[in-house]
Protein backbone atom coordinates (compact mmCIF):
# COMPACT_ATOMS: atom_id res chain seq x y z
CA UNK A 1 0.00 0.00 0.00
CA UNK A 2 1.20 3.38 -0.90
CA UNK A 3 2.78 5.36 2.03
CA UNK A 4 0.59 8.46 1.06
CA UNK A 5 -2.80 5.76 1.25
CA UNK A 6 -1.36 4.12 4.38
CA UNK A 7 -1.50 7.49 6.65
CA UNK A 8 -4.96 8.27 4.87
CA UNK A 9 -6.77 5.21 5.85
CA UNK A 10 -4.29 5.54 9.47
CA UNK A 11 -5.81 9.03 10.03
CA UNK A 12 -9.26 8.14 9.35
CA UNK A 13 -8.94 5.38 11.76
CA UNK A 14 -8.00 7.68 14.80
CA UNK A 15 -9.93 9.92 14.01
CA UNK A 16 -13.15 8.13 13.85
CA UNK A 17 -12.23 7.28 17.31
CA UNK A 18 -12.35 11.15 18.57
CA UNK A 19 -15.76 12.10 16.35
CA UNK A 20 -17.44 9.13 17.85
CA UNK A 21 -16.48 9.97 21.56
CA UNK A 22 -17.08 14.23 21.02
CA UNK A 23 -18.93 14.12 18.18
CA UNK A 24 -18.96 16.64 14.86
CA UNK A 25 -18.92 19.66 16.31
CA UNK A 26 -16.98 19.70 19.77
CA UNK A 27 -14.51 17.07 17.56
CA UNK A 28 -11.49 20.46 17.10
CA UNK A 29 -9.08 20.49 14.27
CA UNK A 30 -6.82 20.70 16.96
CA UNK A 31 -8.01 17.47 18.99
CA UNK A 32 -8.08 15.71 15.34
CA UNK A 33 -4.31 15.94 14.95
CA UNK A 34 -3.01 15.72 18.08
CA UNK A 35 -4.96 11.84 18.32
CA UNK A 36 -3.64 11.30 14.85
CA UNK A 37 0.13 12.42 15.92
CA UNK A 38 0.12 14.72 12.89
CA UNK A 39 -0.21 18.66 12.39
CA UNK A 40 -3.36 20.53 11.49
CA UNK A 41 -1.40 21.34 7.77
CA UNK A 42 -0.68 17.07 7.24
CA UNK A 43 -4.69 16.36 7.88
CA UNK A 44 -5.61 19.27 5.89
CA UNK A 45 -3.37 17.98 2.86
CA UNK A 46 -5.18 14.71 2.65
CA UNK A 47 -8.52 16.05 3.41
CA UNK A 48 -9.30 19.96 2.48
CA UNK A 49 -11.87 20.06 5.99
CA UNK A 50 -12.60 19.02 8.96
CA UNK A 51 -16.30 17.89 7.33
CA UNK A 52 -14.37 16.59 4.30
CA UNK A 53 -12.59 14.56 7.13
CA UNK A 54 -15.79 13.38 8.53
CA UNK A 55 -17.70 12.28 5.02
CA UNK A 56 -14.63 10.72 4.12
CA UNK A 57 -14.86 8.46 7.25
CA UNK A 58 -18.69 7.69 7.20
CA UNK A 59 -18.03 7.06 3.66
CA UNK A 60 -15.09 3.99 4.63
CA UNK A 61 -18.35 3.11 7.28
CA UNK A 62 -20.97 2.63 5.26
CA UNK A 63 -19.10 0.48 2.93
CA UNK A 64 -18.08 -1.80 5.58
CA UNK A 65 -21.75 -2.17 6.87
CA UNK A 66 -23.14 -2.50 3.44
CA UNK A 67 -20.66 -5.66 2.79
CA UNK A 68 -21.59 -7.05 6.38
CA UNK A 69 -24.94 -6.52 6.75
CA UNK A 70 -26.10 -8.08 2.47
CA UNK A 71 -29.75 -6.15 3.08
CA UNK A 72 -30.62 -6.65 -0.50
CA UNK A 73 -30.25 -10.75 -0.80
CA UNK A 74 -31.92 -10.97 2.89
CA UNK A 75 -35.03 -9.26 1.97
CA UNK A 76 -35.32 -10.99 -1.08
CA UNK A 77 -36.70 -13.94 0.89
CA UNK A 78 -37.67 -12.80 3.90
CA UNK A 79 -41.10 -11.01 5.50
CA UNK A 80 -40.63 -7.97 6.85
CA UNK A 81 -40.78 -8.60 11.04
CA UNK A 82 -38.62 -11.45 10.27
CA UNK A 83 -35.97 -9.31 8.22
CA UNK A 84 -36.22 -6.34 10.82
CA UNK A 85 -35.00 -9.49 13.36
CA UNK A 86 -32.37 -10.27 11.52
CA UNK A 87 -31.05 -7.21 10.65
CA UNK A 88 -31.09 -6.12 14.18
CA UNK A 89 -28.78 -9.68 15.20
CA UNK A 90 -26.45 -8.57 12.45
CA UNK A 91 -26.22 -4.77 13.57
CA UNK A 92 -26.00 -5.56 17.22
CA UNK A 93 -22.82 -8.03 16.46
CA UNK A 94 -21.00 -5.12 14.21
CA UNK A 95 -22.03 -2.86 17.26
CA UNK A 96 -20.06 -4.97 19.62
CA UNK A 97 -17.08 -5.43 17.20
CA UNK A 98 -17.30 -1.64 15.83
CA UNK A 99 -19.05 0.68 18.51
CA UNK A 100 -17.05 3.56 17.04
CA UNK A 101 -18.61 3.15 14.00
CA UNK A 102 -21.96 2.51 15.56
CA UNK A 103 -22.03 6.08 17.14
CA UNK A 104 -20.59 8.02 14.25
CA UNK A 105 -23.30 6.45 12.47
CA UNK A 106 -26.08 6.85 14.81
CA UNK A 107 -24.98 10.90 15.04
CA UNK A 108 -24.76 11.16 11.16
CA UNK A 109 -28.21 10.13 10.56
CA UNK A 110 -30.48 10.17 13.88
CA UNK A 111 -28.78 13.17 15.84
CA UNK A 112 -27.66 14.90 12.57
CA UNK A 113 -25.45 17.91 14.10
CA UNK A 114 -27.19 21.12 12.03
CA UNK A 115 -24.09 22.36 10.11
CA UNK A 116 -24.29 18.67 8.74
CA UNK A 117 -27.76 18.19 8.09
CA UNK A 118 -27.58 20.18 4.16
CA UNK A 119 -24.71 17.99 3.37
CA UNK A 120 -26.06 14.56 4.78
CA UNK A 121 -29.37 15.08 2.91
CA UNK A 122 -27.86 15.70 -0.22
CA UNK A 123 -25.01 12.94 0.30
CA UNK A 124 -26.83 10.11 1.31
CA UNK A 125 -30.43 11.27 0.41
CA UNK A 126 -31.12 8.98 -2.60
CA UNK A 127 -29.30 5.83 -0.67
CA UNK A 128 -31.60 6.58 2.28
CA UNK A 129 -34.61 6.69 -0.30
CA UNK A 130 -33.59 3.50 -1.80
CA UNK A 131 -32.94 1.61 0.85
CA UNK A 132 -36.60 2.75 2.44
CA UNK A 133 -37.85 1.94 -0.92
CA UNK A 134 -36.44 -2.15 -0.34
CA UNK A 135 -38.23 -1.89 3.17
CA UNK A 136 -41.46 -0.54 2.06
CA UNK A 137 -41.74 -3.38 -1.00
CA UNK A 138 -41.16 -5.73 1.53
CA UNK A 139 -43.70 -4.25 3.83
CA UNK A 140 -46.40 -4.28 1.31
CA UNK A 141 -46.31 -8.16 2.22
CA UNK A 142 -47.78 -7.42 5.56
CA UNK A 143 -51.64 -8.48 6.15
CA UNK A 144 -52.64 -5.56 7.94
CA UNK A 145 -56.23 -5.72 10.07
CA UNK A 146 -59.07 -3.89 8.33
CA UNK A 147 -59.29 -0.02 8.99
CA UNK A 148 -55.32 0.32 9.45
CA UNK A 149 -53.57 2.88 7.31
CA UNK A 150 -50.41 1.22 5.53
CA UNK A 151 -48.49 4.43 5.02
CA UNK A 152 -49.23 5.32 9.05
CA UNK A 153 -48.77 1.65 10.24
CA UNK A 154 -45.01 1.69 8.25
CA UNK A 155 -43.71 5.07 9.94
CA UNK A 156 -45.02 3.99 13.88
CA UNK A 157 -42.75 0.94 12.55
CA UNK A 158 -39.89 3.72 11.60
CA UNK A 159 -40.60 5.88 14.07
CA UNK A 160 -40.30 3.36 16.69
CA UNK A 161 -36.78 1.89 15.49
CA UNK A 162 -35.30 5.33 15.26
CA UNK A 163 -36.56 6.25 18.88
CA UNK A 164 -34.56 2.91 20.05
CA UNK A 165 -31.87 3.58 18.37
CA UNK A 166 -31.49 7.43 19.41
CA UNK A 167 -32.03 5.46 23.38
CA UNK A 168 -29.01 2.86 22.48
CA UNK A 169 -26.88 5.79 21.75
CA UNK A 170 -27.34 7.27 24.97
CA UNK A 171 -26.72 4.32 26.88
CA UNK A 172 -23.61 3.62 25.27
CA UNK A 173 -21.76 5.99 27.62
CA UNK A 174 -18.72 2.82 29.02
CA UNK A 175 -17.41 -0.56 28.77
CA UNK A 176 -20.64 -1.80 30.32
CA UNK A 177 -22.22 -1.06 26.94
CA UNK A 178 -20.32 -3.87 25.15
CA UNK A 179 -21.50 -6.56 27.53
CA UNK A 180 -23.37 -9.68 26.64
CA UNK A 181 -26.18 -8.85 28.74
CA UNK A 182 -26.33 -5.63 27.58
CA UNK A 183 -26.85 -5.94 23.94
CA UNK A 184 -29.20 -9.11 24.91
CA UNK A 185 -31.58 -6.67 26.65
CA UNK A 186 -31.53 -4.29 23.66
CA UNK A 187 -32.68 -7.03 21.31
CA UNK A 188 -35.14 -8.70 23.54
CA UNK A 189 -36.59 -4.62 24.14
CA UNK A 190 -36.60 -3.71 20.30
CA UNK A 191 -38.40 -7.47 19.71
CA UNK A 192 -40.82 -6.33 21.98
CA UNK A 193 -41.71 -3.33 20.70
CA UNK A 194 -41.87 -4.46 17.17
CA UNK A 195 -44.62 -7.79 18.73
CA UNK A 196 -46.36 -4.90 20.13
CA UNK A 197 -46.76 -2.70 17.00
CA UNK A 198 -47.64 -6.31 15.17
CA UNK A 199 -49.96 -8.04 17.11
CA UNK A 200 -51.33 -5.30 19.31
CA UNK A 201 -51.71 -4.50 23.07
CA UNK A 202 -55.04 -4.57 24.25
CA UNK A 203 -55.77 -8.21 25.59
Amino acid sequence: MPLQLYEKEQIMDVCLAVFARHGYEKASTAMLAEAAGISKALIFHHFKSKKDLYFSILDRCLENIKAELRVDDLLEHEDFFEAKEKISLIKMDYLKRHPDVYKMMMEAFLSTPDQLKEDVDKKYGELMAQRDRIWRQLFEKVPLREGVDREEAYQLIQMTLDGLGEKYLSEMTDEKSLEDSVYQHLLKERKRFLDMIRYGIEG
